[in-house]
Order: C-alpha cells, then sequence, then structure tokens
C-alpha cells in the first residue's frame, strides 16, 4: 500500500470562532474587555500579574464550555485518506477533543502552565484557574503556557520542518499575515498544492498557487474534501 500524501493543516481563530471563541482582532483590540497590550504581553505581566492570569483563567473557563466544530471533526476524518499534521495558531484545545492525531501549537496550550523561570517546566492544568501564589516544583509562580507578543515562538522551527514536507498545504480560519507564523508558507515545496479557506479574500490570496474557497471554516471544509478526494483520494 503506497504511503498517504502529507497534508498539512495551518489553522488559526477563524476556525475556534464558529465554537463560539471569540478573537481579539475583531473587536478592536479588546478581548472580553481586556485591552491586549495588557494582558498578552510580557510587559502587562510584570505590572499586573493577577490581570492577566484573570484573563487567562476567563478564557480557559470559556474554552472548557466551547465544543468542537464540523470543520474539527473534518480534518479528524481526513486522516484515512492523508497524512494528516496540523499546525495551529490557537491556544485551545478543540482540535485535540475533536480527535486529530498530530498537533503542533505554535502559540502555546491553554491547558498547560509554566515556571516564569523555566519555559521547560510546564504544568497540565486542564481547565483549572492559575491564581498568584501557585508555583511549580522548582518554587517559581506559574505563568499562562501562551506565547505572548514580544516573545519568541519557540516551536516555529520544528513547524517549518514540518511544512517542507507537505504535499498539500491547507490554511484554514487564518490569513496568515501575522509574523512570524505568516512566514511559514515559504517553507511549502514548489510542487506542493496549496488551499486556502478564508471568506475574504486574504492578503495570502495574491500569492500564484492558491486555490482559495471562499467559505468560512465549517462550510469551506466540505468543500474542500470534495476537491481532496476528486483529485488526491
Amino acid at each position: 500500500m503506497p504511503n498517504k500524501k502529507k497534508l498539512i493543516v495551518l489553522s488559526g481563530s477563524g476556525i475556534s470562532a464558529e465554537s463560539g471563541l471569540s478573537t481579539f482582532r475583531d473587536s478592536g483590540g479588546l478581548w472580553e474587555g481586556y485591552n491586549i497590550n495588557e494582558v498578552a504581553t510580557p510587559e502587562g505581566w510584570y505590572r499586573n500579574p493577577e490581570q492577566v492570569l484573570d484573563f487567562y483563567n476567563l478564557r480557559r473557563e470559556q474554552t472548557g464550555k466551547a465544543l468542537p466544530n464540523k470543520a474539527h471533526l473534518k480534518l479528524v476524518g481526513l486522516e484515512s485518506l492523508f497524512d494528516v499534521e496540523i499546525i495551529t495558531q490557537n491556544v485551545d484545545d478543540l482540535h485535540e477533543r475533536a480527535g486529530s492525531s498530530k498537533i503542533l501549537h505554535l502559540h502555546g496550550e491553554l491547558t498547560k502552565a509554566r515556571s516564569v523561570d523555566n519555559e521547560n517546566l510546564i504544568v497540565e492544568i486542564g481547565t483549572n484557574p492559575i491564581h498568584l501564589g501557585d508555583v511549580g516544583s522548582d518554587g517559581k509562580q506559574l505563568r499562562p503556557h501562551v506565547v505572548w507578543f514580544g516573545e519568541m515562538v519557540p516551536m516555529l522551527e520544528k513547524a517549518a520542518l514540518i511544512v517542507e514536507e507537505a504535499d498539500i498545504l491547507v490554511v484554514i480560519g487564518t490569513s496568515l499575515v501575522v509574523y512570524p507564523a505568516a512566514s511559514l508558507i515559504d517553507y511549502a515545496p514548489d510542487y506542493c498544492k496549496k488551499y486556502i479557506i478564508d471568506p475574504s479574500a486574504p492578503e495570502l490570496y495574491s500569492f500564484d498557487g492558491w486555490r482559495h474557497i471562499k467559505e468560512p471554516a465549517t462550510s469551506g471544509i466540505e468543500k474542500l474534501i470534495t476537491e481532496l478526494e476528486k483529485d488526491h483520494g
């Protein structure tokens, strides 16, 4: 039996939005009334760590109540035809709960915490809150295991190596205009078939060689599957 083609998915907030999780880009830089510069930067953490923890505790609670949608579930179904690997900019666990088997989180995970002094000291917390005074095994305060604006993206190199192996690249729920994540598409091989699911015409669409499915994630995934089964199945 021949090896399955490698289908690499780059997913973003648009796929989670259809599960009811809001995105700050749609609300003027505010997220549930919080200013992103105050709760998603190292500077915000040092100024007011309690506010940052409250913000992520709220997001963690909301994520725990959200359910994977059709787009998450259909990506799982594609594993019967392709070797599917998901690189997500999202910090929620909806891909995991849907059942996808290979997931790399570029920007961290809400369901984990880490020591402020050791980024490799990571603790599974699920939907539980983090409070001031909660510490890791090193005795240091725990913070959200999330990459904030202005911080390095430690999984970027690994993600680039994954994209280099793509036979098919699917961008869904993100226009990929924010760097460094946007640079990942540059690693796709010349022979790679590229699709983007986006209801608008993103900047990415100006690039040659992309098949643009002008739909939200949940309806766009249906059209994608039809095309993939016809062309690559």
